[in-house]
């Protein structure tokens, strides 16, 4: 069933025993979140004393559409049945507060009371109270203890080398997202090598990534994962001369648009939580950063990939211009006309070759080997001259959709 069933599908095996002789075994299966459920590709769906396909049953299919579209993961119920008491014992309530700049309030009732406000619980009929997925998902204290979530804890995974064959050392962050996200990111930079760079009169150690590129690239993972895929979560994966962060989720926007795509969220809710915390700006400028961080330290640009079930983040540390692959000169010669062009009415000029060299750490004498790579570049079509009537030395370039 499991590999037959689609990625969204739910299933939690309950035990439990009435007497002596009577055990019972009930099979668990969660409502469908975003999509309907397949069995083999195909939507099923029990029309009167049959089993149907779905497509097959148009008004079914738009009636159960419009269900699923008002439906959205985070407002479900990740624990109900709670006291006051049980609640704070489940969640961080102190980072919330902090984190949104608010005084602590003097009694229990006062914080379950705004965190009703804020969607973090629910009250239910009976007085008691529901922790949402958001809640649980953001302020957790253990995400461990919430059944649906306990595979949405974020791993960081060090190798020794640049692939995965060789040892590695793996930790796991179980806590809210919000709860110290500042730390997951030091427990990143920690597990990262870094390089020394000798000064006048002292060493100095530098990450090999902008810690700039490695918090928005992480924020994004976390706010746009996919949280109906069952048996994934976020993860960041550190060897030697890269990083990789991987997020459950397809691409929302395509990836040739990503440096100038207009802000979306997957998760409205919580991406508009987490802004308010000021751990994201929810502007869709976050890859605009990663990429100009990384043009700064003269690193390769960093790529975003899309799967069938994900999205992958690859940061490139430092390495000789003549080391680079020409795809990947490519691809950062792009990157570099979309930042000049977007950046544009900051004051800076268009993509020239010059400033390419600059982007590269290269002097004078690298002139006709970026006047190639630009010219490759156009011929693959991801960039063309701004006039194509300037003379070659004065020649501007702007992305192929500007």
């Amino acid at each position: 069933m499991r590999t037959q069933l689609s990625g969204n599908t739910e299933l939690d095996f309950l035990r439990t025993q009435i007497d002596e002789q009577r055990h019972v075994l009930v099979l668990k299966i969660s409502s469908a979140v975003n999509r309907p459920v397949s069995f083999n590709k195909t939507e099923y769906i029990r029309v009167g004393s049959y089993t149907k396909k779905l497509r097959d049953v148009p008004s079914k299919q738009t009636a159960l559409w419009d269900r699923l579209r008002a439906s959205r993961f985070e407002n479900d119920i990740a624990k109900n049945n709670l006291t006051a008491t049980e609640v704070l014992s489940s969640l961080d309530a102190q980072s919330c507060f902090d984190h949104l700049n608010r005084p602590y309030p003097s009694t229990m009732q006062a914080i379950v009371d705004y965190f009703e406000e804020e969607g973090i619980v629910i009250r239910q009929d009976d007085g008691r109270y529901s922790i949402s997925n958001m809640g649980a998902l953001l302020f957790a204290k253990h995400l461990t203890d919430f059944p649906r979530l306990n595979r949405k804890t974020v791993r960081i995974i060090r190798y020794d080398g640049d692939n995965r064959m060789g040892s590695s050392k793996e930790e796991e962050y179980t806590t809210g997202y919000a709860v110290d996200f500042d730390g997951l990111i030091k427990l990143i930079s920690a597990m990262t090598p870094s390089r020394e760079i000798v000064g006048k009169s002292l060493r100095e150690e530098h990450g090999n990534y902008p810690e700039l590129a490695i918090r928005e690239a992480v924020a994004n993972a976390l706010i746009h994962q996919d949280f109906t895929v069952t048996g994934a979560g976020p993860m960041v994966e550190i060897f030697d001369h890269r990083m990789e962060i991987t997020n459950p989720g397809t691409l929302m926007v395509d990836q040739m648009r990503i440096i100038d795509a207009p802000p979306r969220s997957r998760n409205e809710d919580t991406a508009a939580f987490m802004r308010r915390m000021k751990i994201c700006e929810e502007l869709g400028t976050g890859w605009d950063k990663i990429a100009m961080s990384c043009e700064l330290m003269e690193l390769p640009s960093p790529r975003i990939r899309g799967y069938d079930t994900g999205t992958r983040v690859t940061l490139y540390s430092e390495r000789p211009f003549n080391s680079i692959s020409m795809d990947d000169r490519e691809w950062a010669c792009y990157m570099h006309a979309c930042l000049r062009y977007i950046n544009e009415d900051a004051g800076s000029a268009y993509m020239t070759n010059s400033s390419l060299r600059h982007r590269f750490g290269l002097g004078q004498q690298s002139q006709p080997v970026i006047s190639k790579l630009i010219k490759r570049t156009m011929e693959r079509t991801l960039i063309k001259p701004l006039d194509p009537k300037t003379a070659p030395r004065y020649m501007q370039y702007i992305p192929i959709w500007a």
